[in-house]
């Protein structure tokens, strides 16, 4: 039986692009409430538009319960905190900086409750991300926004039940990727990638491959020293870290010929050379910022602003999306009964024990 008490936030996104249509769609089907307590972070103005635009027979409206703070969210209701302008003006499909500025108020707002520990998990919908940078933003996304408000050493993980690709670098430009890999880095990041699949994905002894960074492994040296020199020195190192790390292995042959399917994650160079045959072969996935003591979901998708206001776009990765920021909350908290120090466990048990014997009991006292 599953607990709906715990909090999700959603932020709104690009109130331009398909970020509300995706969130009305997902809690217009009411069970959603039985596994979690919603909370939307986002313009009253901007949920009416999308919802008129989608048409009754299609969807069940959703009705919002309007708080102040996600510490005022009702369990089995959809609550709306609102943030930003309430006369916002919305132009669905364009990239506007009033949209973007609303996205960053939505954000801002979800990430002190997030912190501060009013609610579970945070599921971000599209940013457009050249808008939030002439909005003031100051990220190139949302992982580098979190990275900077939360703990710990962020990585990029796209999710499915399919296939788990992680990124050693993010959004930067390709010229850079080469000069940006470093031995000592990749090994913490599969360290950490061990321990993250163990804790937020249940995965006992996880299995990882990484990917090289130049065609065919670098062909001996022939295409790039990479391998030889960054590469699979770190993976020697993490490996007799205890981390099951193989390769350099070459993406277009893995991809091509289903190796993939043999591992847990695969470890990806760049941004493309991970995401494309993600995309391709998980159309529904998950984005997942690893490695921080926070939990930040998203959907695998853009604004769409080609769509935005139809009504036609596909809520299915907001859905999983909301379903793997519920599901790595619950297994954290497992884990983090499950392996705490069996010896501190031990000794407090002991002292317990120790305490019982100290206490005095009158024996006569029922004769």
């Amino acid at each position: 039986m599953f607990d709906n008490r715990i909090k999700i936030g959603i932020t709104q996104g690009d109130t331009n692009g398909i970020g509300w249509e995706v969130i009305l769609k997902a809690f217009s089907d009411s069970t959603m409430l039985e596994l979690c307590t919603p909370v939307i972070y986002g313009t009253r103005r901007a949920a009416d538009f999308y919802s008129s635009r989608l048409g009754d027979e299609e969807v069940e409206q959703v009705r919002f319960n309007i708080c102040s703070s996600a510490s005022e969210a009702r369990y089995g209701a959809v609550n709306l905190v609102e943030v930003g302008e309430k006369d916002l003006y919305i132009d669905a499909g364009k990239a506007t900086q009033p949209a973007a500025k609303a996205a960053i108020a939505a954000l801002e707002t979800a990430s002190e409750d997030l912190l501060s520990g009013d609610i579970a998990a945070v599921v971000t919908a599209p940013i457009n991300k050249e808008s939030m940078q002439a909005a003031g933003f100051g990220y190139t996304g949302h992982t580098e926004y979190f990275a900077a408000k939360a703990e710990g050493n962020p990585t990029m993980i796209m999710s499915s039940q399919i296939l788990k690709v992680a990124l050693a670098t993010v959004h930067i430009p390709v010229e850079s990727v080469a000069q940006s890999l470093d031995k000592e880095r990749l090994v913490e990041q599969l360290k950490s990638l061990k321990e993250t699949l163990k804790s937020d994905y249940g995965i006992v002894e996880p299995r990882i491959a990484v990917l090289s960074l130049n065609p065919h492994a670098g062909d001996g040296g022939l295409i790039g020293d990479e391998e030889s020199q960054i590469i699979r020195p770190a993976i020697n190192e993490a490996y007799q870290a205890g981390v099951l790390a193989f390769g350099p292995l070459a993406a277009d042959g893995l991809f091509a010929g289903g190796g993939y399917k043999k591992y847990d994650l695969l470890l990806a160079m760049y941004h493309d050379q991970g995401l494309t045959p993600f995309k391709a072969l998980c159309p529904e996935g998950v984005n997942f910022t690893a490695g921080l003591d926070v939990i930040r979901t998203s959907p695998d998708h853009g604004v769409a602003y080609d769509i935005a206001g139809k009504g036609v776009a596909d809520p299915q990765s907001m859905r999983n999306a909301i379903y793997e920021a519920i599901d790595i909350s619950r297994r954290r908290l497992l884990y983090s009964r499950w392996s705490r120090n069996p010896l501190e466990r031990f000794e407090r048990e002991k002292g317990r024990d120790m305490s019982m014997k100290d206490i005095k009991v009158d024996d006569t006292a029922e004769q």
